[in-house]
């Protein structure tokens, strides 16, 4: 399992699978350009019906403590896994510098 930062994911952010564990809520009212949201409990429920072991992906939740929590489960479970430290909202404090 591999970590980046706010400023390293705005290089690369049109061209990865982003995933958005929060829930639906959170990801309706706002959420990083391009990523899909699934729900941190489906997702570690049943992570084949989501994912690809031979892609990678780029997790993030509200703070970067769920989002690493799952992307540690995942990582034991074969899949190549990334987290956004600092999850939704420090993408939110910084957006304006990326722009």
């Amino acid at each position: 399992m591999r970590n980046i930062n706010i400023e390293q994911l705005n290089k690369i952010i049109g061209s990865i699978n982003l995933i958005d564990i929060r829930d639906n809520y959170l990801y309706n009212i706002e959420h990083i350009p391009n990523a899909i949201n699934i729900p941190m409990n489906l997702l570690l429920m049943n992570p084949d019906n989501y994912l690809e072991k031979d892609k990678t992906y780029y997790i993030y939740c509200s703070y970067g403590v769920s989002s690493k929590k799952a992307c540690e489960e995942l990582y034991l479970k074969g899949f190549d896994i990334v987290n956004i430290d600092g999850g939704f909202n420090k993408y939110n404090l910084c957006k304006h510098l990326y722009k």
